[in-house]
């Protein structure tokens, strides 16, 4: 009644009181930063109090949490990988730096935040399960994208022009429940559409700054990472502050119940860096982590091969002119280059020396197996040469068990949270009492079943098969001479065996294929066939991705004997 001034923002003179001592509209809910000044007479006489709000949030009616938007929830989400990536030793400058400014840019481009809001539009939107009776106690809280740095030029970070466009479509899109402003509406979106935002979208991201800072860590590793859990994605949203309720259609957007897959998750940041308009990354140099040569020499460790192969997958490398800048480097706006996949890229190139040294045909390398092992035999004294057939032995036999654990793993994963949810004060004793009973039953059944209580997450490590040289059992191959299957020619060492099988004699070219080659593990030999699953079980990724790039290789490598023109003389043409 003490406060006559008009409103700013509709010229009415309609003042309420909130609980946190402000006036508002009460035709417009414009709240002011101007606070109510009462006298006490209770104490003394003629002493003024003064109550300044400090922007306490308010809570609910029903204790349904604050409004927030599902952008606001992913980058939540890459705030908690991008910290965890800085845990395993990524550069710390990814996430305040380059992830931060690649998602400002999607928001921006996608109109989703950083623009200027239509002017006389309005942003407010009731979530489907709000009534317009609690309009007037309405929370007020920090928006999350107030955490990213912002220039003056960037408008208003809580500006949503899509929201903004057409009240009534947004209304009508929010008529289902859940506890997201436009979780609907984003949900509505063209399931089809490879810029949406989703879980493993979050991944492409991350992928995509760890590509410009050139680190160490491959996309196979990533994933690998998320899937042992040392990266949230399963289940992240528990992480969420308490008054962001998770229900109805946040639970489609947010809960996963799939590992992300390799294609997908390289597919979505091929499209996402185009759709940023970026420039061209930072070149991929001999000297860096993802050029073939290096990641060569890993993962010939950690498929305990000989260490002189790498001599050989150098060798191919510089034939075939993979390992140059311009051919390794990402370029986004370049559609008409294939995107290079650095990792299979060199579990392939490994694949293609397999076959020019062994041949892998089923026969010649088990040849070549019986004469290295009856040279070791008879000569012990200089190093041992390498035995294919013990090597698929010992393989196999790691192969086996490693791949029987993580398949037992994947199978006691629990995809539901352990964290009930629940969406208001009244059902939390409900979830909770039913969380326990759930609990109590596992542990019983566990004890019952004579099952073993889950261990620890194991320490990350860039290499899951370890191979030492001092082991006495005589499994590792680092050491061993390739002196057996080579000759000296011309002063280069080359292969005894001057054969070679290719896989494919012409590469798919077929518009809606999207692949150079198909893979059926019965058209090709056993040999084949288990180093693709040796190299798959590294890289997380089904055998038919290396068996397509090891096609592009050998078609690059025999480039001029498939594709020699025939000399016809005169006469012989018709």
């Amino acid at each position: 009644e003490d406060y006559h001034e008009h409103c700013a923002q509709c010229s009415e003179v309609n003042w309420g009181l909130t609980d946190g001592g402000r006036f508002y509209c009460r035709t417009c809910h414009n709240v002011t930063e101007r606070t109510r000044e009462f006298v006490n007479s209770a104490v003394t006489l003629n002493t003024r109090i003064q109550t300044i709000s400090k922007g306490l949030r308010k809570q609910e009616k029903n204790d349904e949490g604050w409004e927030w938007y599902v952008c606001e929830g992913f980058q939540f989400v890459l705030t908690k990988q991008a910290e965890a990536l800085e845990v395993l030793g990524v550069c710390p400058q990814m996430k305040d730096e380059i992830l931060c400014n690649f998602w400002r840019r999607y928001l921006q481009k996608s109109q989703q935040a950083y623009c200027n809001r239509p002017a006389g539009e309005s942003i407010k939107v009731l979530s489907g399960c709000e009534s317009s009776t609690d309009m007037d106690s309405e929370p007020e809280r920090p928006s999350l994208l107030h955490l990213l740095p912002l220039s003056e030029s960037d408008g208003d970070p809580l500006t949503d022009c899509s929201f903004g466009s057409s009240t009534g479509k947004v209304s009508e899109s929010t008529s289902v429940c859940s506890g997201s402003v436009d979780g609907s509406l984003h949900f509505r979106k063209n399931q089809k559409d490879k810029l949406r935002m989703s879980m493993p979208m979050t991944l492409s991201f991350c992928y995509m700054a760890l590509l410009w800072l050139r680190e160490s860590m491959t996309l196979s590793d990533l994933l690998r990472f998320v899937v042992e859990g040392h990266i949230p994605y399963l289940n992240v949203f528990q992480c969420f502050p308490e008054k962001m309720k998770l229900y109805g259609l946040d639970l489609k957007i947010f809960c996963v119940e799939s590992w992300p897959v390799y294609e997908e998750v390289h597919d979505k940041m091929l499209h996402l860096a185009a759709f940023l308009e970026l420039p061209r990354f930072p070149d991929i140099t001999d000297s860096c982590f993802l050029h073939p040569d290096m990641l060569c020499m890993k993962y010939l460790m950690e498929a305990n091969l000989p260490d002189e192969l790498h001599n050989w997958t150098c060798r191919v490398v510089k034939k075939i002119h993979i390992g140059e800048a311009d051919f390794l480097t990402f370029v986004p706006e370049n559609k008409s280059t294939r995107k290079v996949k650095y990792d299979v890229l060199a579990a392939a190139v490994i694949v293609v020396v397999l076959k020019l040294l062994f041949l892998l045909d089923d026969n010649y390398e088990w040849l070549l197996s019986d004469f290295a092992e009856e040279r070791n035999k008879n000569n012990k004294e200089d190093g041992p040469y390498f035995e294919f057939k013990k090597w698929y032995k010992v393989i196999k036999n790691s192969l086996d068990m490693e791949q029987r654990k993580m398949d037992e793993e994947r199978a006691k994963c629990l995809w539901r949270c352990e964290k009930p949810l629940f969406y208001s004060a009244k059902k939390k004793s409900k979830a909770l009492k039913r969380r326990q009973i759930v609990v109590n039953l596992q542990h019983q059944f566990g004890k019952l079943s004579g099952s073993r209580q889950s261990a620890e997450k194991p320490n990350p490590s860039s290499f899951q098969l370890n191979w030492s040289e001092e082991n006495t059992e005589g499994s590792c191959f680092h050491g061993h001479s390739l002196k057996g299957i080579l000759q000296e020619k011309c002063g280069l060492l080359t292969a005894m065996n001057p054969d070679y099988w290719l896989c494919t004699v012409k590469l798919c070219t077929e518009k809606f294929c999207g692949h150079l080659a198909h893979y059926r593990d019965l058209d090709f030999p056993a040999s084949y066939h288990f180093v693709l699953r040796l190299f798959s079980f590294l890289l997380r990724i089904q055998p038919s991705y290396i068996h397509e790039e090891v096609c592009a290789i050998e078609h690059k490598l025999f480039n001029k004997k498939l594709y020699k023109k025939p000399k016809y003389s005169t006469g012989q043409r018709k």
